[in-house]
């Protein structure tokens, strides 16, 4: 697997950081959604049909100055620290951050950074349909999260030969899944998935920003916040019905800054504030249970929820389960839940009942 991993440091352009982009030539762009299980950038239908209408030199003139603000901020002449990422990129949206890797007016530490951080959306994509993997052998779903991620680019960058390549290679393992789903599929050195997975087994995945560095950035966007409440001559809160003060939404946050406030990491943050963030971030982690439950109703597979809570866990950071309580016992007894479920409707089948039939008995 080792080898593997070599290979995609130097065939493929969600491993590899400036070099590729560049490949895959300047006018290249993404123009699609991404968040991440912890710092996802989601953009409306008219949000997208403005980026398409930007023209590629507009993007990287608002893309340097959009950087030069975010190290500003973070105080920092560099995104990169020892070779990793040390600057949040989230809020560059997936074509802004495409331009940043594949114009050669940006640095060599900058292009890198936004290679680390291509690969670390896709990872992010992977992480959930990975695990859920793992425990069904079922591979298909996997594919069929590449397969939408990589569709969900933009033209410009389809346009690049390792899109094209690895979107081929998506293809072929389709349909090879299509006769045996739980057999890995062999669509050679170009497979995104199978890179993912390779450096997965390695220990080389992406990593997420430190969550030192991740406090840090934290802490002077309260401090900003307050600041600001202070200048229009409001006191902030955290209460929400507050009518004389300004109200500081910890939900506009992302799950990884919530955790680090939650965690009080560093000791950086009052007792308030951590107490405001963890309610936060219960409200986003139930949310997502919501969200896995109302989608499983909609399912055929009465596995769903389970591999839905499977997905959602893997896709967090260790910071965000500690902070959401979410702990490994909690991820256990979905796997559990799983496996007796399939247990039972395999049984049910075997006994002539057949899952239609299972799926009646349960109320489905």
């Amino acid at each position: 697997m080792v080898a593997i991993v070599s290979t995609a440091y130097s065939t493929n352009t969600y491993y590899k950081a400036a070099a590729s982009a560049q490949a895959a030539g300047a006018g290249s762009a993404a123009s699609a959604t991404t968040e991440q299980a912890a710092a996802t950038v989601t953009l409306s239908d008219e949000a997208l049909a403005a980026l398409a209408a930007t023209d590629f030199a507009t993007v990287l003139a608002g893309t340097r100055t959009k950087l030069a603000a975010l190290l500003k901020e973070a105080g920092r002449t560099s995104p990169l620290e020892d070779g990793k990422l040390a600057l949040d990129l989230s809020s560059l949206d997936a074509r802004e951050l495409f331009a940043m890797a594949s114009d050669d007016s940006f640095s060599d530490d900058e292009r890198k950074a936004a290679g680390l951080e291509m690969q670390r959306r896709f990872e992010a994509a992977m992480a959930g349909p990975a695990a859920v993997a793992e425990v069904t052998g079922n591979f298909s779903p996997l594919y069929k999260a590449a397969a939408e991620y990589l569709d969900g680019l933009g033209s410009e960058e389809k346009a690049g030969l390792d899109w094209i390549a690895g979107r081929a290679a998506v293809t072929e393992a389709q349909k090879q899944l299509q006769t045996d789903p739980k057999t890995m599929p062999d669509a050679g050195e170009d497979d995104p998935v199978a890179l993912y997975l390779a450096l997965v087994e390695a220990g080389q995945a992406a990593q997420p920003q430190d969550i030192a560095d991740v406090a840090k950035s934290a802490r002077k966007t309260l401090d900003a916040l307050y600041a600001d409440a202070i200048k229009a001559g409001k006191a902030p809160t955290f209460n929400k019905q507050t009518s004389v003060g300004t109200y500081i939404d910890m939900s506009a946050f992302d799950s990884r800054t919530l955790s680090s406030i939650a965690l009080n990491t560093g000791n950086k943050f009052a007792a308030e504030e951590s107490s405001a963030a963890k309610a936060a971030l219960r409200t986003k982690s139930g949310a997502a249970l919501l969200a896995g439950f109302q989608n499983a109703a909609k399912s055929s597979d009465p596995t769903a929820f389970s591999q839905n809570i499977i997905s959602i866990y893997s896709s967090m950071s260790a910071e965000e389960r500690q902070a959401a309580g979410w702990s490994d016992q909690f991820y256990q007894a979905a796997v559990e839940s799983y496996e007796s479920t399939s247990k039972l409707t395999q049984m049910f089948a075997d006994a002539g009942g057949g899952s239609t039939g299972f799926l009646s008995w349960l109320g489905k």
